[in-house]
């Protein structure tokens, strides 16, 4: 089964370490921290898989894998998560309208984890410390038949 058939969706946390660039390149390449290099490397550009890959950024919300992004500095605080969060549910939304999913794997921090709310999806897999957890990871990306 394909990653396309499977209906999987990955949302992972952004990271404090970037890339210093003022061309913008894709999210998934802006981020040098987390497990974000871990899903690089097993989801090269031009892997069809990255369209089920989203990026929940502090400073832009809920972005795509491919989406041109900038470097910038923004924590997740308090607030900013209560401001996000409207934008990231709707954005998930027109998102699970376009790709329909049935499985989510949040690779997300608490912080980042409570901005998304409720989940309208049957099954989450929720791994707070990806960066410990990687085997857990790549066997449900795995069982996704990702490659």
């Amino acid at each position: 089964m394909d990653g396309e058939r499977a209906g999987g969706l990955v949302i992972v946390g952004c990271s404090r370490r970037k890339i210093i660039t003022s061309n913008p390149v894709p999210a998934l390449d802006l981020y040098q921290g987390w497990c974000i290099p871990e899903l690089r490397q097993r989801l090269p550009t031009g892997t069809p898989e990255r369209a089920r890959v989203l990026v929940l950024s502090a400073g832009h919300g809920l972005v795509g894998a491919d989406q041109p992004l900038t470097t910038y500095e923004q924590p997740m605080t308090a607030e900013r998560a209560r401001a996000l969060r409207g934008p990231v549910r709707q954005a998930l939304t027109t998102h699970l309208s376009i790709h329909p999913a049935h499985e989510l794997l949040l690779l997300l921090e608490s912080a980042y984890r409570d901005v998304l709310g409720d989940l309208p999806l049957p099954v989450v897999h929720l791994i707070t410390d990806p960066t410990t957890h990687i085997a857990d990871v790549h066997r449900i990306l795995d069982s996704w038949s990702w490659p």
